[in-house]
């Protein structure tokens, strides 16, 4: 019989991403069948899945860390925001509508099923799956109709570990207040918990721990330290570009402006990977750096709104300003649709049907289709003749005179726009930069030597070493229950 074990949080952004990803490896690690399954999540940042459709980003990454193939059933249910109340639902991979937060709420009874049908599927001849819980269960609002948390945990009777985020603050409080306003049946669906993000001397929270078990009587399955390799990992939240802090001293600086439905944004990070790259993500209120050699638009869940935003940030007229003095730009999905002349979106996929001016450093146009592109890619970029692998989800159709130099081939099909003097590119392939070839390329172009580290392995080890970090730190007993 398949074993499994759900970790949920006491809040948002508690670490639970990457504690599944690194105990799907340290599963993997001692030869055990281990997939990983999250049934809601809400992220902007999709991949996708071996098997052809949308999953979060989040589980690509724990299904690497699994050594499995990635499937829709690994996170059924993905909820992609598009404005600041509503949301696009995809559905086993699939869009499957649009809905509101009030209106969804009242929706995820009819979802449950899929949920547990995906379960079901994920599970059959695996030893071990390991379950991401979203948000927190003590959002006791949210309860009736759940199925992201208790409401999918008692239902599968999966046992839950909450997992704490001691640097935040109040872990005694977020964990106790769990136990005490938690209905009596989610409560004894909790076997322990997990206290992360710990920094100095475990032992100073001898007596918090007790604490903690006096008041709820769960055991505590380990105290994580801060995971310098979780680092080297993908994030599955845009809000930790809220916290990156800017790098200095490499010799190439690429400006990234983050807009508010920024997605994908993991494309960047094997370019934060390299030594001799200074990104630096640029906010609201801030401009983009003069002596930038690059700027990157990366990929957007609502172009037009994005765009909107990013004109009225003041970016068009920094950005015109960049190119003017020979600064190059590259633009990724929806960063590739704003470098246009216009887009359009006849049908109102993405709010009320309309059509609005671009950044005009392309000569193309997009418009806006009811058909989504899903699909892995193997791809070729023709400005330097290097192999490429990525992904394309996009909606809509570009065109236009600057298309007659694409920039890359996918499957053998041109993609993308490249202007005449070659400083402005776009595409709609993600993983661009995954490349080490690419990027060593990028480099040489701006006459900077390196840039050929493999960054799928750098990866692969970051996986490694949180595994076994996570086999120091977590309880042996505690793991020897679900792996050996």
């Amino acid at each position: 019989m398949t074993k499994a074990i759900m970790l949920q949080g006491t809040g948002s952004d508690v670490g639970k991403t990457i504690l599944v990803a690194g105990l799907c490896r340290l599963a993997s690690n001692r030869g055990l069948n281990v997939a990983p399954f999250k049934p809601q999540n809400m992220s902007n940042n999709a991949a996708v899945s071996d098997d052809g459709g949308e999953i979060g980003r989040a589980q690509w990454l724990q299904a690497l860390a699994a050594r499995t193939k990635s499937s829709v059933h690994m996170n059924p249910v993905l909820l992609k925001p598009q404005s600041e109340t509503g949301s696009q639902i995809i559905l086993q991979g699939r869009v499957f509508g649009q809905a509101k937060g009030r209106d969804y709420q009242r929706l995820k009874p009819q979802l449950l099923s899929a949920v547990l049908e995906s379960y079901a599927i994920v599970a059959e001849g695996r030893d071990l799956v390991i379950v991401e819980g979203a948000g927190s269960p003590a959002e006791i609002n949210l309860r009736a109709g759940d199925i992201a948390n208790m409401g999918f945990a008692t239902r599968a009777k999966v046992p839950v570990v909450l997992v704490g985020d001691i640097d935040r603050g109040g872990v005694i409080a977020s964990l106790v207040g769990t136990h005490t306003i938690l209905p009596e049946e989610d409560r004894q669906q909790i076997a322990g918990y997990i206290i992360n993000k710990f920094r100095g001397d475990v032992s100073l929270f001898d007596d918090g721990l007790k604490a903690v078990e006096a008041f709820t009587g769960w055991p505590c399955f380990g105290v994580v330290p801060w995971l310098k390799s979780a680092g080297r990992l993908p994030a599955e939240d845009s809000v930790v570009l809220e916290r990156l802090v800017r790098a200095t001293g490499g010799a190439l600086k690429i400006a990234v402006p983050v807009l508010s439905r920024i997605a994908n944004f993991d494309d960047l990070d094997p370019l934060a990977a390299e030594p001799q790259i200074d990104l630096v993500y640029v906010r609201e209120g801030e401009r983009l750096p003069a002596d930038a050699g690059l700027v990157v638009l990366p990929g957007s869940k609502s172009t037009i709104a994005d765009l909107l935003e990013f004109r009225s940030l003041g970016w068009d007229a920094d950005l015109t300003a960049h190119v003017r003095r020979g600064g190059r730009v590259i633009g990724l999905c929806g960063g590739y649709q704003m470098l246009g002349k216009t887009v359009s979106d006849p049908l109102g996929l993405e709010g009320a049907p309309r059509s609005v001016e671009g950044l005009g450093l392309l000569d193309i146009a997009t418009e806006m289709a009811s058909e989504k592109t899903v699909r892995n890619s193997a791809a070729r970029s023709l400005e330097y003749d290097v192999a490429l692998s990525g992904y394309e989800i996009h909606l809509g159709i570009t065109s236009g005179p600057d298309c007659v130099r694409p920039a890359v081939s996918i499957e053998n099909r041109p993609d993308g726009a490249m202007s005449a003097d070659g400083k402005v590119v776009g595409t709609y392939l993600h993983g661009l930069f995954s490349s080490d070839a690419y990027r060593a390329k990028l480099l040489e172009s701006f006459g900077i030597e390196g840039g050929a580290q493999n960054y799928r392995a750098m990866v692969d080890q970051a996986l490694d070493d949180v595994a076994s970090e996570l086999e120091a730190r977590l309880s042996p007993s505690w793991l020897a229950s679900f792996l050996d």
